[in-house]
């Protein structure tokens, strides 16, 4: 457990989280979409803004992809450079289209 005060980041001046909801395409199979997940893995990190990153999957089967950047423009770069990258189209692809929303949002206050 950490023992750092939580801190409060001015609008604009730090960290940004990537939120993507989406429902995979009928039939794929959960184990074969985490492994495309994995194969993302070296693409993000060598744009050398990931802080860190989350798949998790609800209830109801809805996804949510939480990416956090170091800022809103290494964001942007990453989102328009992995999505026309090879690596990226095993993952892509078992993601219903019609079912993705993507937003970005200024972290201000965390804790960890």
């Amino acid at each position: 457990m950490s023992t750092q005060p939580a801190t409060i980041t001015a609008e604009g001046a730090g960290p940004v989280l990537e939120i993507v909801t989406f429902r995979l395409l009928d039939g794929t199979d959960e184990a074969a979409f985490l492994t495309a997940a994995a194969g993302t893995e070296a693409l993000l990190r060598e744009r050398g803004s990931l802080v860190r990153r989350a798949l998790v999957r609800d209830a109801d089967g809805l996804w949510t992809d939480v990416v956090e950047w170091t800022s809103i423009e290494a964001a942007m770069a990453a989102a328009e450079a992995v999505m026309s990258h090879p690596d990226f189209a095993p993952f892509g692809a078992m993601i219903d289209p019609g079912t993705v929303t993507m937003r970005h949002a200024p972290i201000r206050w965390r804790m960890d």
